[in-house]
């Protein structure tokens, strides 16, 4: 890495002690600060994937992941809110250029907030659509000015086929409908979101799935190989990334507990062997999982940079190892917390936040191991690649 990226990685390790200090209450209160968001715009954090030309840093997609690593060994929340909102700022430079001044031309800070849910009815209509529909699952929209969504256009190839579009929308013309009231990651605020017949005008839409030049026309005032990238190898990591820095934190709240802690009946926990086993196996599958991220990353940014087009076989293997991220760092937190015994069921815990935010964050689409891995597995023995993202 770069110095600068260095810097970085360095200012979000130092931000993930004061993030875990804020997250029982960020929790309790249903939503992360405005102050935390504050903090990570100054450090510079959201410009990572950001143009050089809107002030950003247009740095590889490795250090937007090991920063937000490091915030979720701090908090799980603001790390999830970040991956999901500091990733739009590569999105968004696929638009094109009227979209980007559209945002940033006032402020390049602007962040924007998504649900790709492909539910929204578009009209076309004179210039552009007639957009309406309700989404799930926006996570960190109270802190953004404007929005992605999701929605189904028919192909400009004249198949008549649908393809998935993302449409932008400003603050104006979309309404938050405050109902996340759930089991785990509270404080994301992944609330749902309605529009009734809004205009959304032709070039603030993008065609999700078209990697070619005539369908990313940002590509024009952009031409660095980062927005090269095809969506889904920038996109995936953005929902399982944070899991295995809040395994990192995990692991580091349960080593100062069982060093510690003495039950009631008198044994310790660092001598139970069952949480011996546990911490080993949660360092061991981080290691891993880091490992596999890294290496995956060096090959997509390798693609980008000399043009080759990664086969379809190896893209799908690479979406179901995203996907398993969660089930596996989940399975490590459920051994830590079934060694902190009864105790560790009190919300004094931090392992019992990060247990429940691991769970939650397994529901995403993205994150259903068994789906995509039964879709790699299908064209290893044979049949068509049905995943439109792929």
């Amino acid at each position: 890495m770069t110095p600068e990226a260095i810097g970085l990685v360095e200012a979000a390790k130092a931000m993930a002690p004061r993030l875990a200090e804020r997250a029982f209450e960020a929790e309790n209160k249903g939503m992360v600060p405005a102050e935390t968001v504050r903090e990570m715009a100054a450090a510079g954090l959201f410009k990572v994937l950001q143009p050089k030309r809107w002030g950003g840093y247009e740095m590889d997609p490795r250090v937007f992941y090991r920063i937000q690593m490091a915030l979720a060994e701090g908090c799980m929340a603001t790390a999830w809110i970040y991956g999901v909102i500091g990733v739009h700022n590569w999105q968004l430079p696929l638009f094109p250029e009227q979209a980007q001044q559209d945002v940033w031309a006032q402020d390049p800070t602007t962040l924007i907030a998504s649900t790709y849910m492909p539910v929204g009815k578009a009209e076309k209509v004179d210039g552009g659509y007639r957009f309406s529909g309700r989404w799930s699952w926006s996570s960190g929209v109270e802190h953004c000015e404007w929005i992605f969504l999701g929605g189904l256009l028919p192909k400009k190839d004249g198949s008549g086929q649908l393809e998935h579009c993302t449409f932008l929308l400003p603050k104006k013309d979309y309404q938050v409908v405050h109902n996340f009231d759930v089991l785990g990651l509270r404080a994301t605020a992944s609330h749902d979101i309605v529009v009734e017949g809004a205009f959304v005008p032709e070039h603030r839409t993008h065609r999700t799935n078209d990697h070619s030049e005539a369908g990313c026309l940002g590509r024009a005032t952009n031409p660095g190989w980062l927005y090269k990238i095809p969506f889904t190898q920038v996109f995936q990591r953005a929902v399982s990334t944070a899991c295995i820095g809040a395994l990192d934190g995990a692991v580091g709240h349960f080593r100062k507990r069982a060093a510690a802690h003495v039950g009631k009946h008198g044994s310790k926990t660092a001598e139970d062997p069952n949480a011996q086993l546990a911490v080993a196996e949660a360092m061991m599958a981080s290691d891993q999982l880091k490992l596999v991220l890294f290496r995956n990353y060096a090959r997509i940014v390798d693609c980008a940079q000399t043009g080759e087009k990664m086969p379809v076989e190896e893209r799908l293997l690479q979406r179901a190892q995203a996907a398993q991220v969660p089930k596996i760092c989940a399975e490590r937190v459920n051994e830590l917390m079934r060694a902190c015994a009864a105790n560790g069921v009190y919300r004094s815990n931090p392992l019992e936040r990060i247990f429940r935010d691991m769970h939650v964050a397994r529901g995403h689409i993205a994150n259903n191991t068994d789906h995509f891995a039964r879709l790699h597995g299908a064209v290893m023995l044979g049949l068509e690649n049905t995943d439109p993202f792929v």
